[in-house]
């Protein structure tokens, strides 16, 4: 080996030792010491920058439904205690008062299924447990038989917002994403480029609903306490989704600073 070598190698070897050195990890105790979903104490990353314009921004709610939101909802089970713990319906009430009073865009992104879509033969986990369970099923799109109180209906506590005449209730979308209904369609027809994105599930629609948004250049804020997910064997999805969150969203707020942001004109 040259002289060169053996000193490059020399110098790599002494950089790796003292870059191991000063990364101090954390103990078991300290993690269990941390409340889960609290933020770390010393973030590396910079919080987003994203400064709310009600006159340009628009709340969508993902999700609203019966079968993710009450009691007697098919998916109940598995979000309750996610939904109890962030107060959603609540937080969400008071969010959607306060976009109503602001003057700004509100937009519901639902889900349904129809028969047809029983018959796919490509799916994923959630889906197949959304299949099996009937989660959002409706007759038709063309017919609001069996509809009313059904699943697949608004939340009543979120019906006066929704059809008070001014709400877009985009079309269905079929997975997780809006890649497929008309949501991005509607809010540049209404100049909007700034959105705030509550409902369910954190880890599922609503993530994709923010990386979607995200990728078509608009300016994405999540309100970390209007979200819920379903707590499984698998993993919180509610942690899964609000780690992600923290590195991608342009602002992570909490329903109290979004609310008195839409009061700021």
């Amino acid at each position: 080996m040259s002289r060169n070598r053996r000193r490059l190698s020399t110098i790599v070897e002494a950089l790796s030792v003292a870059l191991a050195a000063s990364i101090v990890m954390p103990t078991p105790a300290a993690f269990a010491q941390q409340p889960s979903y609290a933020d770390p104490s010393k973030p590396a990353l910079k919080r987003g920058s994203m400064v709310l314009d009600p006159t340009r921004a628009a709340l969508i709610v993902i999700d609203p439904q019966n079968d993710f939101m009450d009691p007697r909802g098919k998916a109940w089970p598995v979000v309750s205690e996610s939904v109890t713990e962030q107060q959603l319906i609540p937080h969400l009430t008071q969010l959607l008062t306060a976009a109503k009073a602001a003057g700004m865009m509100v937009a519901i992104s639902p889900h349904h299924y129809y028969h047809w879509d029983h018959q796919w033969r490509v799916q994923g986990p959630l889906e197949i447990f959304q299949h099996d369970a009937g989660v959002f099923d409706r007759a038709g799109p063309y017919t609001s038989e069996g509809f009313e109180g059904s699943g697949a209906d608004f939340l009543p506590a979120f019906k006066p917002f929704i059809f008070d005449g001014k709400t877009v209730i985009a079309s269905p979308h079929k997975l997780y994403g809006p890649q497929v209904n008309d949501l991005a369609f509607q809010l540049r027809k209404q100049r909007i480029d700034q959105v705030i994105i509550v409902g369910m599930l954190a880890n599922m629609c609503v993530e994709s609903h923010v990386r979607q948004l995200l990728e078509e250049g608009f300016e994405v804020a999540v309100v970390r306490d209007a979200i819920a997910a379903p707590k499984l064997p698998e993993g919180d999805g509610y942690l899964a989704a609000l780690i992600n969150f923290r590195y991608m969203a342009n602002g992570l707020w909490t329903t109290d600073q979004a609310v008195q942001m839409m009061r700021k004109r």
